[in-house]
């Protein structure tokens, strides 16, 4: 392919290198005259390990060129990758004047053009940039329709500083954000050869796919640190607890834990968080983002009670109390702080929980369900349908199938089902559904 990188920093230095070594013809673009004399004279303009000899000889292939002109670049190519900075502004937003500057220039350059262009972003952008700032620039300017006469897509990198052409050949995975399928075609012709899979998503998902990444890793290093801070203070070797910690692939380094739903709860998680920030504060260790962690559940929380409140519903329906699925455990169950909030508001309540029996309830199990909801046993029902039958609201707290099945059936179209687990099925529900974040 004939392809325009835009910036030529870490990212589109990298990029330019790796795809002429593949045999496309690049066109390299920056605003910056020593970063483009550099590469004419194949130099890297940035230190990265293996860069010096890659750029070398791309440059004497005669497959690269690099320009200031924004016209001439687009003229050359089909397709353009911009990777141009979008640092932080003062404030910690970010400074996306650059890309809008460029977002203009590329609109004009593509005004007489007679063939649509593909543009792939590649820098990292606030999610809604793409579709909400960025096309509507280039719309106006070219006064072309995107997905018509050009099409706009988003494919996050993740490269690494220091092993960024290893990365590149060998990434976790290729991920486009697209309105349609030509650049999604055309990116897959590009990088389909690569060993990991190709995922096809909303431009808005791969926008936010890249931040969330970012902080993931950012919250990995933070908590492995502070388990490395409280281990010293207790004369525990941090090195071999993270090892550990590592080598559970079914719980830890996995998929659990890492779906949308509600809050956390039980006999193990809140009690072990306070114990732990405790025992760092009789240390003088400081914790802050793991003694974060239930401020930030109970946030969650307190949203699910929001989105029932703004209903402005009396009669509510909570389908579930445990704090698992399955199970009669009450204890911490933040379904039960959501009961006792709404009976404090005076709202008329009726549960449904197939494993609670709070008869047979014992221990700290029974102490918790007195000290919050102490007449829960005149609200609970042991009939679904008779709980659906008399609320405006329902409050989802179950998520198996056979609930899910037995509220799309028998809901009606004047209720609410609010949802906080992520429902198996919606098939045939025909009351308003809302999910608590989804």
């Amino acid at each position: 392919m004939n392809i325009s990188i835009f910036g030529l920093g870490y990212v589109g230095a990298v990029s330019l290198a790796c795809l002429a070594r593949d045999g496309h013809t690049i066109v390299g673009v920056d605003v910056e005259p020593s970063k483009l004399a550099l590469i004419r004279e194949g130099k890297t303009p940035v230190v990265e390990e293996g860069m010096v000899d890659l750029m070398r000889s791309v440059v004497a292939s005669g497959r690269v060129g690099v320009t200031d002109d924004v016209f001439e670049a687009i003229a050359k190519t089909s397709l353009s990758l911009i990777c141009v900075g979008t640092p932080s502004a003062a404030n910690g937003s970010q400074d996306q004047g650059a890309m809008l500057r460029l977002a203009s220039d590329i609109g004009k350059a593509i005004r007489e053009k007679s063939y649509p262009h593909i543009f792939v972003f590649r820098s990292t952008l606030v999610p809604g940039t793409v579709e909400d700032v960025l096309r509507p620039i280039i719309e106006s300017e070219s006064g072309k329709r995107e997905g018509i006469d050009f099409h706009l897509c988003f494919q996050p990198e993740f490269l690494r500083e220091g092993t960024s052409i290893r990365d590149y050949d060998k990434p976790p995975f290729t991920i486009v954000g697209a309105n349609s399928p030509a650049p999604a075609q055309a990116l897959r012709e590009l990088f389909g050869h690569l060993p990991c899979e190709f995922i096809e998503t909303s431009v808005r998902a791969a926008e936010m796919v890249k931040y969330c990444c970012n902080n993931f890793h950012a919250l990995k290093i933070a908590f492995a640190n502070e388990t490395a801070r409280l281990c010293s203070a207790l004369n525990v070797d941090p090195f071999e607890v993270m090892d550990l910690v590592c080598r559970d692939r079914q719980l830890n380094i996995s998929p659990a834990y890492l779906k949308p739903g509600f809050a956390f709860g039980g006999s193990c998680l809140p009690k072990d968080l306070r114990a732990t920030a405790y025992l760092a504060k009789t240390r003088d260790v400081d914790i802050p983002v793991t003694s974060a962690i239930l401020a930030s559940n109970k946030v969650h929380i307190e949203h699910a009670i929001e989105k029932v409140l703004h209903l402005g519903k009396r009669r509510i329906g909570m389908v579930g109390l445990s704090f698992k699925s399955g199970t009669d455990d009450l204890r911490e169950s933040p379904l039960v702080l959501i009961a006792e909030h709404f009976i404090g508001k005076g709202m008329t309540l009726k549960v449904f929980d197939p494993e609670v029996h709070l008869s047979k309830l014992l221990g700290a199990n029974k102490r918790f369900i007195e000290q919050h909801v102490p007449h829960m046993d005149s609200l609970i029902e042991n009939d679904l349908e008779g709980v659906i039958a008399e609320s405006d609201v329902l409050v989802v707290g179950l998520g198996d199938e056979a609930t899910s099945r037995k509220i799309c059936a028998t809901a009606r179209s004047d209720q609410f089902v609010v949802d906080l687990v992520g429902m198996k099925s919606r098939d045939g529900l025909v009351a308003q559904y809302m999910g608590l974040c989804w």
